[in-house]
């Protein structure tokens, strides 16, 4: 005879997750002289991000630097969550000083489907 601890796993493993998680993906090139100064002001984001209780992960990464190539990724528990973000004076400053000076290929998707990648 199952536990009930047992059925509450197997109904929790069984039913899709009801929550959309939004991931935000892609890179952005910016010029590569001034890839270091990016990095760290989008970096200087993290602590913003991580006040915000909707922040499941950010990261801003150099992928190469000789060209100025950034790699995005993000996961939000919701849009109201990113939204939030979005809207904070620092994050709104760093997207108007380097909008003009990148060419950014960052997208969303919503996470409907989330699963291990290993199964």
């Amino acid at each position: 005879m199952n536990s009930p601890q047992d059925s509450a796993a197997t109904t929790a493993t069984a039913e899709p997750s009801v929550r959309t998680d939004i991931i935000i993906a892609g890179r952005v090139f910016v010029p590569a002289k001034d890839v270091e100064t990016f990095i760290a002001e989008a970096q200087s984001t993290y602590p913003i991000a991580a006040a915000n209780p909707g922040n499941v992960s950010i990261s801003f990464c150099v992928e190469d630097a000789a060209t100025g190539t950034v790699t995005v990724l993000e996961q939000w528990a919701s849009q109201e969550a990113l939204d939030r973000h979005l809207a904070t004076p620092e994050v709104m400053a760093l997207f108007a000083k380097w909008s003009p000076h990148m060419r950014n290929e960052v997208r969303r998707f919503d996470v409907l489907n989330e699963r291990d990648p290993r199964a």
